[in-house]
């Protein structure tokens, strides 16, 4: 168990797992570092949203956001949601990742990550019936009205059932020796 999630065990009876996720990504030091900040996350879990205003700390050569900024914003935000909103009984990974830049972003940026309880059920039938899936969720960065895309990220998160994850380990480190 990381630091994080010990935190989060005892963060939640306390702060709920909206203001726990909202406040623990803005202020975790990974997090800070690439200059998005949570600024909605519903009670639920099921809507966050991300700002990331331009800055000093994250323009680059031609005084646009840095593609890297923009990025590491958007990357753990789907995978811990998805996390938190199926629960312990799973593994959940981050597999692979496509950044698509569609126009310099010389102005503040902001993404919406959302899970429908459809697509929650519909990943934990999945899991239950394959024992392994592979989702694909996309992210937009768009300007604060939503009529401008910026930056497009494509990942490819791996959802597990746990018991069934850890077998397939164990039995992968035998064959190894």
């Amino acid at each position: 168990m990381s630091i994080y999630q010990k935190i989060a065990a005892v963060g939640i009876k306390y702060l709920g797992k909206d203001i726990l996720f909202k406040y623990g990504f803005n202020l975790s030091p990974m997090y800070r570092r690439s200059t998005g900040r949570v600024i909605q996350a519903s009670k639920d879990l099921l809507h966050i949203r991300i700002r990331i205003k331009i800055s000093y700390k994250n323009k680059n050569y031609v005084s646009s956001i840095f593609g890297g900024s923009m990025f590491s914003a958007v990357d753990p935000i789907p995978m811990v949601q998805l996390m938190n909103l199926i629960g312990d009984d799973y593994v959940v990974w981050d597999k692979s990742a496509q950044v698509f830049f569609k126009r310099p972003a010389k102005e503040h940026l902001y993404a919406d990550f959302t899970y429908t309880v459809e697509e929650l059920n519909d990943i934990t039938r999945r899991v239950q019936q394959e024992k392994e899936i592979e989702i694909e969720k996309i992210t937009y960065l768009t300007n604060k009205d939503n009529n401008k895309t910026f930056c497009e990220v494509r990942k490819i998160i791996y959802i597990a059932d746990k018991a069934f994850y850890k077998e397939k380990r164990k039995q992968a480190k035998q064959h190894q020796h």
